[in-house]
């Protein structure tokens, strides 16, 4: 891609992002400033952060100007020095200055892409910083919807239904093949540091389930007792069970015999064929060992999200290496919930996986760690900072990620106990003896 239509695509991508964060926070000042739940900042908060990450980033990094603000604006918006919950305590921008500050913001950096070189140093090599800004505010855009869901009151968004499944009668699992493929990428210009480097990796034979988990078939398990049955629970998670009460997912609720989810603000009934939400790690891991399975490793779901049995190649998603479309997969907030399994057949894999990206983000059992060779590259805070067994993998984006911020070689990652975002999954299980000796 020359520079003239590498320009065009950063800027078009920006704009993208901004329409959608306006969208967002187009609230009266009191709800963009009022902190809906603890585990959230104030809406405030995460706009004036993103203004704040463009600057730093664009403006004073990329282009070498001074502030805007007086620095100790900085730490205010600095996500690591203090947690969401006391966030709301701090001298924050409000709201009008809020808006003010990154609308500021943009317009410089605007001016600065039309301007400055793009190559020379690896921070604007194929206009990565700029890439690196899209996806950092796509993603808060997606922060900022989980904030909405948990919201009391009435709904400040919409959106028109996801499309209904297309493709019925779907096989329940698809065999993955035994072998070596491709994991991660050095290709990608705006891969972040913990998708790099490509390595080869070996993964025998497997069976993953053609969908994600439904809302019907989480249902059968929590009818069954599954969350009152300390043998499908890992040790932590069965205490962590105890210790909250969790009895269903996040915003389920049964009036008798009926299930109702509450959706942005909205009470509506479950919908049976719909990638269950909101569900965490354990629970996820609860379900699959009393259906007997398990979930899938973080090489696994990549494995099968993005192997070519014909050429023997990676994909850079399932369908392909073309960009997304609203035909492969239900990302960038067009819809608001998931769509019906089955309702993305252009979007399924060369092994015939079906919406491994959008609708739900999907748990795998792999702890967040670095791949060998991992350079922390721009900065250490953005991956390394959280390597370790605390944080458990998720792949594959939801209806609230955009897919500029998301592709077959991305990696998510939360706390075990997390299920106020997008998440879902799916299961998987080893072949048979049997099976094997095929």
């Amino acid at each position: 891609m020359d520079d003239e239509r590498l320009r065009e695509r950063l800027a078009a991508d920006l704009i993208r992002a901004r329409d959608r964060t306006k969208q967002l926070t187009d609230v009266d000042d009191t709800e963009l400033t009022h902190q809906h739940s603890p585990l959230m900042s104030p809406l405030v908060w995460d706009l004036a952060h993103i203004g704040n990450q463009e600057e730093l980033w664009l403006l004073r990094d990329v282009a070498g100007r001074d502030p805007l603000l007086p620095e100790t604006v900085d730490q205010l918006y600095d996500a690591f020095q203090y947690p969401r919950k006391d966030r709301p305590k701090l001298p924050l921008l409000e709201a009008g200055p809020s808006r003010q500050y990154v609308d500021g913001v943009r317009n410089k950096v605007l001016d600065v892409l039309e301007r400055i070189p793009l190559n020379g140093r690896p921070l604007l090599n194929r206009g990565f910083a700029f890439g690196m800004i899209v996806q950092h505010e796509q993603q808060h855009d997606e922060t900022m919807l989980a904030t909405h869901q948990l919201r009391t009151g009435e709904a400040l968004l919409s959106a028109p239904r996801p499309p209904r499944a297309s493709t019925k009668n779907l096989p329940p699992e698809v065999l993955v093949p035994g072998g070596p493929f491709t994991m991660g990428t050095d290709v990608e210009p705006w891969a972040l540091d913990n998708e790099r480097p490509a390595h080869a990796v070996d993964v025998p034979a497997f069976f993953i389930d053609t969908t994600p988990v439904t809302n019907r078939a989480y249902r059968d398990f929590v009818e069954a007792g599954g969350y009152d049955d300390a043998r499908w629970w890992h040790p932590a998670g069965w205490a962590y069970r105890q210790q909250t009460g969790l009895s269903a997912p996040q915003f389920w609720n049964r009036e008798g015999s009926t299930w109702t989810r509450r959706v942005f603000g909205s009470t509506e009934p479950l919908h049976d064929d719909q990638p269950v939400v909101h569900v965490n790690w354990y629970e996820a891991d609860a379900y699959a060992r009393w259906a007997g399975r398990r979930l899938p490793t973080e090489e696994e779901w990549e494995k099968a999200a993005r192997f070519d049995p014909v050429s023997g190649r990676s994909r850079r998603f399932p369908w392909g290496d073309e960009e997304p479309s609203a035909e492969h997969a239900n990302l960038g907030q067009r819809h608001l919930e998931p769509a019906e399994v089955g309702a993305y057949p252009a979007g399924r894999s060369a092994l015939g996986v079906h919406q491994l990206m959008g609708d739900v983000w999907e748990w795998t059992s792999s702890t967040f760690n670095g791949y060998d060779g991992f350079r922390a590259w721009p900065y250490r805070e953005y991956s390394e900072v959280f390597f370790g067994h605390d944080h458990r993998v998720l792949r594959g984006g939801s209806f609230g990620s955009d897919p500029s911020a998301v592709r077959a070689t991305f990696r998510n990652w939360d706390y075990p106990i997390r299920r106020q975002i997008f998440s879902g999954f799916r299961c998987a299980r080893d072949l048979t003896p049997a099976e094997r000796d095929v």
